[in-house]
């Protein structure tokens, strides 16, 4: 087999059909039948988390239980939007299986969400519905689910096609040419995309789209570190003094910050353009 067979998109019914020729299948009915954790996500979704052993915050609830397509997550460092996007993950998987992809910056990135957090999860879970492949970045349940975390690499993930969930974590270091190639994936299964994040300077589709540039219908959640319960004062008060304003405001307090190397303040351009002075040559 070539690399790009191994690569090529399967549709989901034979990727079950071969999973049932490979697992039994009586175990996987009795998974699906009568399963309570299974039952419980479906009547709330955040069973993946309380069952689990989590107490997840009221954001995080939000989020789990809400319907929409489009999310934006801007949080602070350490206030559990890699666990958020994790549940959500797990959420789907159990409940609307297919194809879910998992994009970061790097391979490390995107393997850590997989392995530290979905993964970790999953199994206090006590594995609702059996796993039947797992590596350092996949997790293939007998239901049909798959899960992929892979770098931002437009090589690496253009094959891909109705995905179910796509999670784009440090969304703001994705590329804007990455951004735009994932899109489509979502277009014929009108699946969800969800972006999470801190802020990375005055740049970037995802501070675009946080400023609410386009017509995307984005559901967005702020969280700065002083709405973390797991984050003491204390702490912030020592992270202040070391990592001084600027950096502070960006890391804990969710501030799109002018990148370093600007000849000009985002503001100063902006207070520049003016869509009331005619322009100066006719078209």
């Amino acid at each position: 087999m070539s690399s790009s067979d191994s690569h090529r998109p399967t549709s989901l019914r034979q990727f079950a059909q071969n999973l049932l020729a490979s697992y039994p299948e009586a175990e996987i009915r009795r998974a699906l039948a009568s399963n309570p954790t299974l039952e419980a996500i479906r009547r709330d979704p955040t069973a993946v988390l309380t069952r689990a052993g989590m107490n997840p915050d009221p954001w995080q609830a939000q989020l789990l239980r809400s319907d929409a397509k489009r999310m934006l997550l801007l949080c602070s460092r350490q206030a559990g939007k890699s666990q958020t996007a994790a549940a959500l993950a797990i959420k789907t998987a159990l409940c609307d299986p297919g194809l879910i992809l998992i994009l970061a910056p790097s391979e490390r990135q995107a393997g850590e969400l997989l392995k530290d957090k979905l993964v970790p999860v999953y199994q206090a879970l006590g594995s609702p519905v059996p796993v039947v492949r797992e590596s350092a970045l996949q997790m293939t349940l007998a239901n049909g689910a798959r899960i992929i975390a892979l770098p931002g690499k437009e090589e690496t993930v253009r094959c891909f096609s109705g995905v179910k969930l796509l999670i784009l974590d440090e969304a703001s270091k994705v590329p804007d040419a990455l951004y735009f190639t994932v899109r489509p994936m979502l277009s014929v299964s009108r699946g969800k995309l969800i972006a999470l994040s801190t802020p990375w300077g005055k740049r970037g589709w995802f501070f675009e789209a946080w400023q609410g540039a386009g017509a995307d219908p984005w559901h967005r959640v702020r969280i700065t570190a002083d709405q973390c319960p797991r984050i003491d004062a204390e702490s912030l008060r020592e992270e202040l003094a070391t990592l001084g304003p600027r950096w502070y405001r960006q890391e804990y307090e969710c501030s799109f910050e002018d990148t370093i190397d600007a000849v000009f303040a985002h503001s100063d351009i902006q207070a520049a353009l003016s869509d009331e002075v005619a322009p100066l040559f006719g078209r």
